[in-house]
């Protein structure tokens, strides 16, 4: 065998199904191919066309689509293709595109043959290949993604939910839910809907106020639910539903403003979800240890990748990944909970930064902290949480959300305050912006409770925006640190890339991009006192060009990450424009150039240079 053989067969030996085979047979399959390059964007293989050749890609990467052009797969070193209609019909299904330039062994039909006829463990294998990308075919166009990530409850609520008074009598609410079909009431202040939601009753309470012997003339007010979680309109429909899977609950009842405008009903959101594999979501539900968790995260980032090959929109992913985060470290702090029993006082667990935004990418680690209740104590309560918050920070890390290597986490007793002593020091970061403290505030202030008592998350958020709206110095600080972030931008408008090291010939599209129109737009946010958290939604509609910028930078990102998971490697931000189309990089030019005129325009309106 001479060499080159030789190299083919050392390269077939470490990949399946060849690798099985027997060594004499393998021997000779080197033989049977021919080796071929294939320049990026050639089509191989057309759907509806006859194929007779197995391919084996030995350097590059092909894209697999069905006849809709839905991408099923994207194979890379060592995979086949080619292979479902040499082991089934001569009719191809897939089309088959390089999407790299890609260097392929070859083999044609009458040779695979007599290579199946001696190893029938190989066409086994192919054909159980065969099946399962069929399988894939049928689950993809099943989906209905563009539903599950962007429908609001705005538009899924039912408006004018069904409510009562409470002093109506269990009877009346019985009557009423007959005569409405439905399964709850809203049991409203004034018997209105301009009332204060008090509670909610629901056909679950009447079957064991029956059971129970309940008098029927007994006020709903006795029986009802009190606590009851509820959601505004821009909420995301697969956030309700997570909500009501963790809490085991079937209704959300939507409160705008103080004002309740509808609900929510688990039976409808099933309905939208389950041919959608976001249904995954509910298994949370069901984990009981961070391995188990650690299973539907990566479910979580497979149905994102899928999301990110298909043109999602970059907030649409990034909103999926925040909630499911928010799920995941829901779930640990519940079982955190049923181990430790329950909290001493009332506490909010709160998520920070991109989570605390909704915007988390494929390399995002965990921010996040607790706020408890003025009543703790930390001689008798302070174990209590040390315990909890490490049990979850840890089982975060565990189920695929990395720690913060700044140890912004609860598990750091820093992070771990009551509203009280929050509010202090926001107000010292506020009153006295030195280096660490902006380096804390630029986190802190995408402050987002997910679980425990929301108020004390929110109040001690709300409280903060307040208190800085009115601090020109702080927003002079906050605005040299937003013109400080250089987009890699050259003199003459060329992207600048790292010349050395382990970023050699890349640009850092968060350093000088994402993270600066995050810091514009916090900046911008806490000067009008507004107390929102997205970056999209701090940007007024004068920051439109900023607005777009952001939504590219983030879709460049994703694209980025999402291939080197693809390619086994850790997700970062440092992307090589050589690698992007022409016009790729003209908007990566675009994009930074706004970043870059907003800074001039940060330059002139705050005395940056004069602190």
């Amino acid at each position: 065998m001479n060499v080159e053989l030789d190299e083919v067969r050392r390269f077939l030996a470490e990949h399946h199904p060849f690798q099985s085979l027997d060594a004499k047979v393998l021997d000779a399959v080197p033989r049977s191919m021919t080796m071929r390059y294939v320049r990026k964007g050639i089509t191989l293989i057309t759907a509806g066309e006859p194929n007779d050749h197995l391919y084996v890609v030995r350097s590059g990467a092909v894209d697999v689509m069905d006849v809709d052009g839905v991408l099923l797969d994207r194979r890379d070193t060592g995979r086949s293709f080619g292979y479902s209609t040499l082991v089934g019909e001569n009719i191809s299904k897939y089309t088959v595109t390089t999407v790299e330039d890609s260097l392929l062994l070859v083999m044609e039909r009458p040779a695979f043959q007599e290579l199946a006829t001696s190893s029938p463990d190989l066409v086994r294998y192919y054909s159980g290949l065969s099946a399962r990308i069929r399988a894939e075919a049928q689950h993809l166009h099943g989906e209905s993604f563009s539903d599950i990530l962007r429908t609001r409850l705005a538009t899924f609520a039912i408006p004018n939910p069904a409510h009562i008074g409470p002093e109506a009598s269990l009877q009346e609410s019985a009557r009423i839910m007959g005569e409405k079909n439905v399964s709850s009431l809203l049991v409203m202040s004034d018997g209105t809907l301009e009332g204060t939601l008090q509670g909610i009753i629901t056909d679950r309470d009447m079957r064991k106020a029956i059971a129970g012997a309940i008098a029927p003339t007994t006020p709903v007010s006795e029986l009802m639910t009190r606590s009851v979680r509820t959601a505004t309109s821009d909420q995301l429909v697969i956030e309700a539903m997570l909500i009501m899977a963790e809490l085991n609950i079937h209704h959300i009842p939507i409160v705008d403003e103080g004002r309740t405008t509808g609900i929510i009903a688990s039976a409808d959101v099933m309905r939208l979800l389950q041919a959608n594999p976001m249904y995954f979501a509910g298994d949370l539900a069901r984990k009981n240890s961070p391995e188990e968790i650690k299973v539907v995260y990566e479910d979580a980032q497979r149905v994102a990748l899928r999301f990110i090959e298909r043109g999602a929109a970059a907030d649409e992913i990034t909103s999926l990944l925040s909630l499911v985060a928010d799920a995941m470290a829901r779930r640990l702090l519940h079982l955190a909970e049923e181990s430790l029993g329950p909290p001493p006082v009332p506490y909010a667990f709160v998520v920070l930064g991109s989570q605390g935004r909704k915007e988390m990418g494929l390399a995002s680690d965990q921010d996040n902290a607790l706020v408890l209740s003025d009543e703790f104590d930390a001689t008798s309560h302070g174990q209590y949480f040390a315990q909890l918050s490490e049990f979850v920070c840890q089982g975060l890390a565990t189920a695929g959300q990395a720690l913060c290597p700044g140890d912004m986490m609860a598990s750091n007793p820093q992070w771990r305050m009551t509203a009280s002593q929050w509010a202090d020091t926001f107000q010292h970061w506020i009153t006295a912006p030195e280096p660490d403290a902006l380096l804390y505030a630029q986190t802190f202030f995408d402050m987002r409770a997910i679980h425990g008592d929301l108020e004390l998350g929110s109040t001690v958020h709300a409280q903060a925006v307040a208190s800085a709206e009115h601090a020109p110095r702080l927003h002079a600080h906050l605005a040299a640190l937003a013109a400080r972030r250089e987009p890699p931008l050259g003199f003459f408008r060329g992207l600048v890339v790292d010349r050395g090291g382990d970023y050699r010939n890349t640009l850092n599209v968060k350093k000088g991009g994402t993270a600066a129109i995050v810091q514009m737009a916090r900046l911008l946010s806490i000067t009008a006192g507004r107390d929102a958290l997205g970056t999209l939604q701090r940007l007024d509609r004068s920051a439109r060009d900023l607005t777009d910028a952001f939504s590219f930078l983030n879709n460049i990102t994703l694209n980025h990450q999402a291939e080197q998971i693809r390619r086994g490697k850790q997700p970062d931000y440092h992307v090589k424009p050589g690698r992007l189309s022409k016009m790729d990089r003209e908007n990566l030019r675009d994009a930074f150039q706004i970043i870059k005129s907003m800074q001039n325009a940060l330059n002139l309106k705050y005395p940056i240079r004069s602190i």
